[in-house]
């Protein structure tokens, strides 16, 4: 079946800004599920910081289900759930559970870190641009218990999985690619690979390296910062990272738009991009 997209005129000099669809608005007949905020300062893995999360469990939730939820941990977690915001992932996450879209689906938001009281307090590109294992290392020993004492959450990696945007996208993308037995569904927008310490390291290690068991979501901007310069251009690092990913056979789907570097557009995806990274295999 073929799906028919109405024509619009293409604005040829300025970004475009897209419109939120239906599932991104509350619904009356929808009722809201919960919003936990936690504080944690205790970090091993980035000693010195503190940082918020937020779990949201939509309505419906029940721990005696035979079925353990869905785990989805979104990276810059305010900015993803913030009701006002682009990308609103409780209220997403509401409306697709009751809609029976994709599977009961416990949301974690988590904030990068900060040195509070520090000249320098953001430790957000340490922990997300970084090429190492600290970043996935702190969520599975450090958030997740946290969340899974509290509700019951699939051990299964097949039901893990990230979402992260610009330099969270790095984040996103890094913790499934070095951690595949924890993450394997992947969200990933206008990542700043080129920010990465020693650059993009994806485009070249991905066709040398045995194909993980990764589904991955990837959306790109044709406005994106430096879209059209020769270096630090993130459209292009998107782009290449994108083409080894399909070249190397992997469960992957990448969406360009005509936007800047703004949580927008993937905002407005983020309902298609949950259906398709938890749709039933062979779909």
């Amino acid at each position: 079946m073929t799906a028919e997209v109405p024509f619009r005129p293409l604005p040829l000099d300025v970004p475009v800004s897209y419109a939120h669809g239906p599932d991104s608005v509350r619904r009356p007949e929808v009722p809201p599920g919960s919003t936990v905020e936690f504080q944690w300062r205790e970090s091993a893995v980035y000693p010195g910081t503190s940082r918020k999360f937020w779990v949201h469990v939509p309505a419906g939730y029940d721990p005696a289900h035979p079925r353990p939820a869905n785990l989805m941990v979104f990276l810059d977690g305010w900015w993803y759930l913030d009701p006002a915001g682009e990308v609103r992932g409780g209220i997403v996450l509401d409306n697709l559970v009751h809609a029976g879209d994709i599977p009961m689906t416990v949301g974690v938001f988590v904030d990068p870190g900060v040195f509070e009281g520090s000249a320098r307090p953001k430790n957000r590109n340490v922990e997300y641009d970084a090429f190492d294992e600290r970043l996935v290392t702190f969520l599975t020993t450090e958030i997740v218990p946290r969340v899974a004492a509290r509700y019951r959450i699939a051990d299964d990696p097949e039901r893990w999985g990230i979402c992260g945007g610009s330099a969270g996208g790095d984040g996103a993308f890094t913790a499934a690619w070095l951690r595949p037995d924890r993450f394997r569904r992947v969200i990933c927008y206008l990542a700043s690979f080129v920010q990465m310490p020693g650059g993009n390291p994806y485009p070249a290690l991905i066709p040398v390296t045995e194909r993980k068991p990764l589904r991955i979501f990837m959306q790109a901007g044709h406005r994106d910062l430096n879209w059209d310069q020769p270096t630090r251009n993130w459209l292009a690092e998107n782009l290449r990272t994108a083409a080894a990913l399909a070249e190397a056979g992997y469960d992957f789907r990448l969406v360009l738009g005509d936007g800047a570097h703004s949580p927008n557009h993937g905002g407005v995806l983020l309902p298609d991009a949950l259906r398709w990274v938890w749709r039933p295999d062979g779909d």
